[in-house]
């Protein structure tokens, strides 16, 4: 059950044109074979959810109604086979079976009809979500509530079934933009569910469809419409049914037009893909157990690999969006944490010339640190330049800027590996002071000073590239508005140390943002390697059961899951470490501790 809505029903079966009957006989029996799966287990043999079972009967009843004004020359094979299906239905038959005499059905009508182009629904121009949510408020939340949770005023007055709940995955996975299109037309018998045929314009039907498509998704329309063209595959693969390849492309098309604007090449590769995958399945439907034919599975395997790897790849250019409040949040963290990093490390420095009676010489160690800040101002531009200069590379650069970012990013907030560096970074650069103040060289004081704080700047730089890269044009305001609270929260951080004398709890600062680097190291790698995905330097291998989370980084590739599955088990066995051996936390000097200078 799906879509209830609360106007009186109308009645099928009066007097239509033959194309109008074919459409709706057609639209029947699909609806029919759908309810009936969902239902029936797929070997068949008993009934789970009787409502969907008793839904498809009446599906196939009401298809019936219309049979008469079918063309001529599919009248009486059209009742037969509906005669046929209900049988099935009857003898509860795998749902399979029923989706291949289903199929059938709709080829034999559409032939006879003008195609399948005539047939099968499509929206004559991408509907608009906006005017269906209007729709949707003014003839459906009283039943299904504004949310669509099915909790309208009217609901608990109703007759029947309940009202569906359209915001939940599970009961809206299998369902297409084309099944929810086909309710509203047609209405759900035995229901508080209209037709629409009469008193809602077809634009409007779309509208609404797009629209309530979107519901378990949060209202992304892409997002829907991707999840929709990969379940008609799925069926496609499983039945054998070109028809339903044909179906999941004319689902694609609601998204076609957004790829075409932002990746031409990427829409005719994918048309290319969707019409050798069609041609496969219908390899495989006329060629199952003839002689002289090579088994069509490993064919049709790549085919469809092909066509699910260009889906990705489509889903990622129009549908990832990052958060403005995450890139900002994300980006003053970043901030506050390497810029506090690099206060400390200069307060080191002052400190050490301070205990080795050599606080005359300080002038130099704050030369060499603002030398380095400008120093990195410069490096920042020069990878600009590099990126507008190699544009084609674009997706290789950013892919490898973020790939890179994510080592970085592991190394320094990795606990196991930190307190190694940390160690190693503290003797050399007190190896080096000393060595400095031997020799009375400013310049050699000025060098230190330089290398410790250009380090901090150059991971800056590479930590915000990535940040910037992985938000998009669209989140570099929010990146930029991180960026200047960060510098007013370092401002006060550096008077409120050095002029009011207040003691920042250093371990748990640092706990806490070395917690978001190791995040952002998680989501860096995921995107890192979806961008070398896009330049083509990596292959994809699409994991369907995969969750896809955009924010995260996860994308449902082999590559890039194995990449953040080696991160997660590094995270894990630090984590076990720390438990089983606590003392080693105290007992060692940590990379907050060296970079303060501290004896320990």
């Amino acid at each position: 059950m799906l879509f209830a809505a609360c106007l009186p029903a109308t009645l099928t079966g009066q007097a239509v044109d033959s194309l109008t009957a074919a459409r709706r006989v057609v639209a029947a029996t699909a609806l029919a074979a759908s309810e009936y799966a969902a239902g029936v287990p797929a070997g068949g043999g008993r009934v789970d959810r009787p409502e969907e079972v008793d839904e498809a009967k009446q599906f196939i009843d009401q298809a019936r109604f219309d049979v008469l004004f079918l063309p001529a020359a599919v009248r009486t094979f059209s009742d037969s086979a509906l005669t046929a299906l209900r049988g099935l239905f009857e003898r509860v038959a795998p749902p399979a079976d029923a989706r291949r005499l289903a199929d059938v059905v709709a080829q034999r009508i559409a032939a006879a009809a003008g195609g399948a182009r005539a047939i099968i629904a499509v929206p004559a121009q991408p509907p608009s979500l906006a005017r269906g949510a209007e729709v949707f408020r003014e003839q459906c939340a009283a039943c299904h509530g504004d949310g669509g949770r099915g909790d309208g005023p009217k609901a608990r007055r109703l007759k029947g079934p309940p009202p569906a709940d359209l915001t939940d995955p599970a009961a809206m996975g299998a369902v297409t933009a084309v099944d929810i299109y086909r309710k509203i037309l047609l209405g759900v018998a035995g229901t508080a569910m209209p037709a629409f045929e009469e008193t809602v314009p077809d634009s409007d039907r779309w509208a609404v469809t797009a629209y309530v498509a979107t519901l378990p998704y949060g209202g992304s329309r892409a997002a829907a419409v991707f999840a929709a063209v990969r379940r008609q595959l799925d069926s496609a693969i499983v039945t054998h049914s070109d028809r339903m390849v044909f179906a999941a492309y004319l689902t694609f098309e609601q998204v076609e037009t957004d790829v075409r604007v932002r990746n031409p090449g990427l829409a005719v590769e994918l048309e290319d893909a969707f019409s050798r995958l069609r041609a496969r399945v219908a390899a495989a439907a006329g060629g199952e157990g003839g002689e002289g034919k090579s088994p069509p599975g490993p064919e049709l395997a790549r085919a469809h690999r092909r066509v699910l790897a260009g889906l990705e790849r489509a889903e990622r250019l129009i549908a990832d969006r990052s958060s403005g409040a995450s890139l900002l949040s994300q980006s003053f963290l970043l901030l506050l944490r390497e810029g506090f990093e690099a206060i400390l490390i200069v307060g080191a420095l002052m400190a050490f010339l301070g205990k080795a009676g050599a606080a005359a010489r300080r002038r130099e160690v704050a030369w060499g640190a603002w030398v380095a800040v400008g120093a990195s101002v410069l490096t920042a531009a020069a990878i600009e330049v590099l990126f507008h200069a190699t544009p084609s590379q674009r997706s290789a650069l950013e892919g490898c800027t973020m790939l890179l970012a994510a080592v970085v990013l592991f190394y320094v907030s990795y606990w196991l590996l930190s307190k190694i560096e940390a160690d190693k970074w503290n003797a050399f650069l007190t190896g080096k002071m000393r060595d400095a103040l031997s020799t009375g060289s400013g310049f050699a004081l000025a060098s230190v000073a330089f290398l410790a704080v250009y380090r901090e700047g150059f991971e800056t730089i590479l930590f915000f590239k990535a940040l910037l890269s992985s938000g998009g044009s669209s989140g570099a305001g929010a990146v930029l508005g991180g960026i200047g609270l960060g510098t007013v929260a370092l401002v006060v951080l550096y008077l409120a140390i050095n002029r009011w004398g207040m003691r920042i709890p250093m371990r748990p600062f640092f706990a806490v943002t070395g917690t978001l680097l190791y995040y952002m190291a998680f989501v860096f790698a995921g995107k890192g390697v979806a961008e070398l995905q896009e330049a083509g330097y990596v292959g994809m291998t699409v994991v369907e059961w995969a969750p896809r989370v955009p924010f995260l980084g996860i994308y449902p590739t082999a590559q890039s899951l194995a990449l953040q599955g080696v991160l997660l088990a590094l995270a894990i066995v630090a984590l076990v470490w720390i438990i089983v051996k606590p003392s080693a936390i105290s007992h060692q000097p940590s990379a907050i501790s060296v970079r303060r200078g501290s004896d320990g």
